[in-house]
């Protein structure tokens, strides 16, 4: 199965992407007291766990190993 080949490559650069790539992440805080609000937007980056990181890694290496031994 080739889909299995393109699927465990594809998890495999996520996971290493994820080792070093920063992702985003914004968070909204409020107040409303009548007709007045206060609203603060904080962002933060924060990578992945490297435990996270190495399952896809490993799990994109055993899916390309699959499709690739497959006969079909």
């Amino acid at each position: 199965m080739k889909v299995l080949l393109i699927v465990g490559v594809i998890i495999l650069v996520l996971g290493v992407v994820s080792l070093f790539v920063p992702f985003p992440h914004t968070e909204n805080h409020g107040v409303n007291a009548g007709p007045m609000s206060v609203n603060i937007q904080t962002k933060d980056s924060q990578k992945l766990p490297p435990a996270l990181s190495a399952v896809l890694i490993i799990g994109g290496i055993g899916m390309s190993i699959a499709g690739a031994r497959s006969k079909a």
